[in-house]
């Protein structure tokens, strides 16, 4: 019996090293052969929001260096968790992709139990854009330093509020730090969206918002809101003369990302392949002029700079959730 189970067991790894030398050009010439048909790359927001806009931005170049057709596909829904459970629950062929962001792709994971799990069901192709966001305010806000609007909204206590692109979302989650760091109690209104958000915040319905330099451009360009100051760790060019929230709330910072992911188990060669169309897409001059024009500086990186990013952005916002006690059912 001895020598029959050593026998079973060298014919068991001769077929594993035959299956293997099988499927490993098979998976090789998938990748060279990537893609021969449309990628569908799922937005979960309306159309209109920061995420959408960049989806849309990258998707011509993205189109010229696959030779393909990229179809945005608007999937909104339960702050961007809908979208993205239906992404993880595809065939990881690459050809259904995640334009994710901080929101659904990191942070959501912090605030209930989601259908899928960010590290096990998602593989990160390329950071696209890492965009600091903007304290704004009405135009005609009196207030110039973050300073004078701290000390406004304390005195105001409970009375501001401020708006959100939904429950959880980048913009929520950094105006609970403000809180909590300033010492203010501004209170939640939340939208299905950053394009809503920022209507209703140009319409006098809140008094201040986080926004991005793309969602916020044409209400600021309008004359309509004013952008206060900048939550990157300091100033920054892409902003000149804003000055940082940090510097009048130490420690303050709020930097969200946006970028593609794909399936977990999308084959190297198909993902190596996406990753480089990106990084290459961000490369472009017109892309680079579309995003500046927008105060917004380019990233473009590798799939491992996406995925140490999502994990440093885990561990910053989860404190912040557990004292603001901020939970989606």
């Amino acid at each position: 019996m001895k020598g029959i189970d050593i026998f079973a067991k060298k014919a068991l790894t001769c077929l594993l090293f035959l299956l293997a030398s099988l499927i490993t050009p098979a998976w090789a010439q998938l990748g060279e052969n990537f893609p021969s048909k449309p990628i569908r790359l799922v937005v979960p927001y309306p159309a209109g929001g920061t995420t959408d806009q960049v989806a849309r931005a990258i998707a011509q170049p993205m189109r010229e260096i696959l030779g393909q057709t990229i179809v945005i596909d608007n999937k909104p829904g339960a702050g961007g968790v809908l979208g993205a459970d239906f992404v993880a629950k595809q065939p990881a062929d690459g050809y259904t992709l995640l334009f994710g962001n901080s929101g659904p792709s990191a942070t959501a994971s912090l605030l209930k139990k989601l259908p899928y799990d960010i590290k096990g069901d998602f593989r990160p192709i390329s950071g696209v854009i890492k965009v600091p966001l903007i304290l704004a305010v009405p135009a005609n806000s009196p207030h110039k330093t973050v300073k004078e609007f701290v000390d406004w909204a304390k005195s105001k206590g409970s009375d501001l509020n401020y708006g959100s692109t939904g429950i959880g979302g980048s913009s929520h989650l950094a105006t609970e730090y403000f809180n909590q760091l300033a010492g203010t109690q501004i209170q939640h209104i939340p939208y299905a969206g950053g394009a809503p958000m920022v209507t209703a915040f140009a319409g006098g319905q809140i008094h201040t918002a986080f926004v991005t330099g793309l969602d916020g451009a044409s209400m600021m360009q309008a004359g309509r809101i004013r952008y206060l100051a900048v939550a990157s760790p300091v100033r920054t060019d892409v902003l000149p003369g804003l000055q940082a929230i940090a510097e009048d709330v130490p420690g303050f910072s709020a930097v969200v990302w946006f970028g593609v992911l794909a399936p977990k188990q999308v084959p190297d060669a198909v993902a190596e392949r996406l990753t480089s169309a990106i990084m290459k897409s961000m490369q472009r001059p017109e892309i680079r002029k579309f995003f500046s024009d927008r105060n917004v500086e380019p990233y473009g990186s590798t799939a491992a700079e996406l995925g140490a990013l999502i994990d440093s952005e885990i561990k910053q916002w989860s404190p912040v959730i557990k004292r603001a006690n901020i939970k989606v059912e």
